[in-house]
This record gives structure tokens, sequence and C-alpha cells, in this order.
């Protein structure tokens, strides 16, 4: 493994490693005690503050991963000093450009200084990187005390499902390298502070939810809770995002109507929101997850790339709008199991999602998923809140300032609710649709209660 550290004192500051090593006292002391275990290679810096607001602008986060999934407005902590840690595991892939690396497998560790014992791990959203929550969750998490570790999933961008050998491999990747870094994070923790995390959480919203609640099913062990936010729904019988998803295309195509999207299972009273679905989200997800899992139905589109522009990459298949998942080969649904879920949830579990959710309705995903964990007799692990007026980004809320209000100050409360839950025993209110007020800063506060 390769090792670098470096000391950053500033924008376009950096000290050397020697530095760093001759510390006895403060903040860097320790630095030299982290090797990530499994990782090829991983850089340390000490910085004066770890949160997004002082780090944009280095090579410590990047701002165009995350920008759109916040509202503005939105008020984060800042001052939290202490060591980051990027690097990457072993991966064959390569379509992570992120500090001129060109590897996948990668990830980031924030240390702070003032640390409450506990450990955050998350997986990027959508297909992108292991900086796209830095305002979103690390900046929080870090301020109250909280290590934090986040991953790229093992593949990311436009091109993800052109991962692996087999349908399914890029996603079941998404699995395996959550539980790499979890299982290093714990350990770097351990190295750091001299003692193991004494509690640790999953969490992560749309793709990141989806493996919030894979690893709550299958790897327990290693958390004591998790906050799932609007995570994606994969169930090998459906309904999944080909549910729904063809009938967006077909509408995009002119094929289908309004009624037909509300019978799909989209939420009436989101149709505002559809226009801007249709140009940046629905073409691009059906066609890239179809490949994914079923690449003999249109082997030309997408083809090896999901295009090399930006309209390209976005616009949709017309085979797509005939897309009928339900008939599909065995082998298509035994691909989507490999990756499902079952609700058998082994740790408590909160679940967020809004409303006016227009990529991954709410009735097709979270609201099934709930009824999936209570099938499992595990609803005791489980409280499900529904955001009035919450959609799938926060960004949209600068758009639709009276029509949308943001998730994310209800995430913060589920995830101080989880942790009273776990850490004290204080159950989290009951499930229930969470009203938007009439007034008041609607950007920066929720009651859960």
């Amino acid at each position: 493994m390769v090792l670098v550290t470096v000391v950053w004192t500033g924008p376009g500051t950096t000290a050397t490693a020697a530095s760093a090593a001759d510390s006895t006292t403060g903040h860097c002391a320790r630095e030299h005690r982290v090797a990530t275990p499994g990782a090829e290679h991983q850089s340390t810096a000490c910085l004066p503050d770890l949160t997004s607001g002082a780090l944009t602008g280095t090579a410590y986060t990047d701002a165009a991963d995350w920008s759109s999934l916040i509202a503005r407005g939105t008020e984060n902590p800042s001052g939290v000093p202490g060591v980051q840690v990027d690097g990457y595991f072993p991966d064959t892939s390569h379509f992570n450009t992120t500090h001129g690396w060109n590897h996948d497998a990668q990830f980031v560790i924030r240390l702070p200084d003032h640390w409450n014992g506990g450990l955050v791990v998350t997986g990027a959203p959508g297909v992108r990187k292991q900086y796209s929550l830095d305002p979103v969750i690390s900046d929080w998490a870090l301020a109250r005390g909280f290590a934090y570790a986040a991953t790229d999933k093992g593949n990311s961008g436009a091109d993800f499902f052109t991962d692996g050998t087999l349908p399914g491999d890029a996603i079941a990747e998404w699995n395996r390298r959550t539980t790499q870094l979890t299982v290093a994070a714990r350990a770097v923790v351990a190295q750091h502070y001299g003692r193991a995390p004494h509690r640790a959480y999953m969490t992560g919203m749309s793709n990141g939810g989806y493996l919030t609640r894979w690893q709550l099913e299958n790897r327990p062990g290693l958390y004591d809770g998790g906050v799932d936010w609007e995570g994606t729904l994969w169930r090998a019988d459906g309904p999944n995002l080909f549910s729904y998803l063809p009938t967006a295309v077909a509408r995009q195509l002119g094929r289908a109507g309004d009624d037909d999207m509300i019978a799909a299972g989209f939420a009436p009273g989101t149709e505002f929101l559809w226009p801007y679905h249709q140009d940046a989200y629905w073409g691009f997800t059906q066609k890239t997850y179809r490949a994914e899992f079923d690449p003999g139905y249109d082997p030309a589109c997408p083809g090896a790339s999901a295009g090399g522009s930006g309209a390209r990459i976005l616009a949709p298949c017309a085979s797509d709008a005939d897309y009928d998942y339900a008939g599909r080969p065995a082998a298509v649904h035994r691909a989507v199991a490999r990756i499902s879920l079952t609700g058998n949830i082994r740790k408590p579990l909160i679940t967020l999602h809004g409303t006016l959710d227009a990529l991954l309705p709410i009735g097709t995903d979270s609201d099934v998923y709930a009824r999936m964990i209570a099938r499992e007799h595990r609803g005791r692990l489980h409280r499900y809140y529904t955001v009035e007026d919450g959609t799938h980004i926060d960004g949209l809320q600068d758009r639709y300032p009276q029509r949308l209000r943001p998730i994310l100050p209800c995430y913060r409360a589920a995830f101080d609710a989880l942790t009273a839950w776990v850490e004290t025993g204080t159950a989290p209110a009951p499930s229930h649709l969470v009203r938007r007020p009439a007034t008041g800063d609607v950007v920066n506060t929720c009651s859960l209660r």
C-alpha cells in the first residue's frame, strides 16, 4: 500500500509529511497511526476544518458532485478540525477520476479531533462519488463528533453498468464495497483513537438508502442502526424501477398519458415535477439499470456506453417504452434477485421518503418496503416517516419554494431519534406523515413529533 501524508493549513498551503511525523501534540499527533486495512493506496491530511464549506475548492471535496442535493439556505456546521484519509481499494474499473487516480473503489474517512466514540458510514447516492454527501451528511455528523466514512460504491458515472461480468455485478459490488469500507473504517478509528467505535451507524439517500437497507438485512453485526433516506427498492418480482420507468419513457415519447403515469405508481400532485425528471432522470435511469440486469433486451441501446455527451446520456432508448419486466426471461429476474431486499432488517432502521418523489415514487418504494418489514415481523425495529411535499433531491426546493420542502432537516431529526433509540432506549415517535408547517423555516427545521 502506498502512503502519503500532508498537513494542510489553508487553501494552497501544505507542509511535508515530516512535520506531521514530528508532532507529538495537537490534532496531527496520531495521524501516522492510520493505515487503512486492504487499501491499495491512501493519503492522509491533517486539516483545520473537515467540513465542506472549508474544503470547497480544494482536493478534499467535490462541490460539483453535491451541489444539486441541498437547498439554498441550508445551514451547515463548520470548524471541525481533524484528519482526512483518502484512498482506494484494489479494483479493476476506472470510472472515478478523482485525484487523477482513475481508479474505482475510492473512499474518504474523516476523523474529528473531538470524537464522540461513534462512526457513520454511507455510500454515494445515484452514480455519484465519495464526496457527494459532504454537506448533506458528513458536515453534520462530524460536528456531532462522529467519525465518517463514504465510498464511491466501486463504480460510478453513466457507464457504471459496464462494470463486472455477469448481470447485476455492478450493483452487487456496491454492497460489497460498503461492507469493505465499514470493516476498514472501524479499524482505522481504533488505530487513530486507541479504541474501537462503541456505536456504528449506516445511512444514505437514494441508492445509499438501498445500501442501508441491504446492510441492516445482511450485515447487521457491523452496525447498531441506520437511517434510510428514500432508498431504492429492488425486488425480483417487483415493484422495482422497471415497474414504472418504462411508462415514464413512453410518456416522454408521446405514447402514454398522465393517467398511465398515475396508474404506474407516480403520485398525483407530482405532475409539475415531471418535466424536470423527464429531462434529467427517467430515460437515463431506465436504460442504464436495464442494461445492468438485462443487457440482451436491446444490445444496441445503450450499447457499450450510455453516451458521449450529456444529451446522449440523458436520452431514453425508444425500446424501453415497451419494456415488460414481468415478461422477461427468468435469468433477468435472477439477476435482480441477487441484490434484492427482503425486509428482514435486524437492527433499528428509520426510513424517510417524500410524498412528491418523482423518481422513486413513494407508493412503489418505501410504502412497499415498510410492508415488507412488517411481514417479516420486524416492525418493532422500524419507523417510517413520510415527509409531506418532499421530493427526491432537495435542490428542487429552490425552483418551487412554495410547493416543496427539503427532507434534510427531517433526516437530521431522524438521525437524532435513531441515536437516542439505540443509545438510551428512547423510542422514536410512531411512524406517521410529517406535515409541512404553514410557517417557519422549512429549509433548516423539522420536528418528527
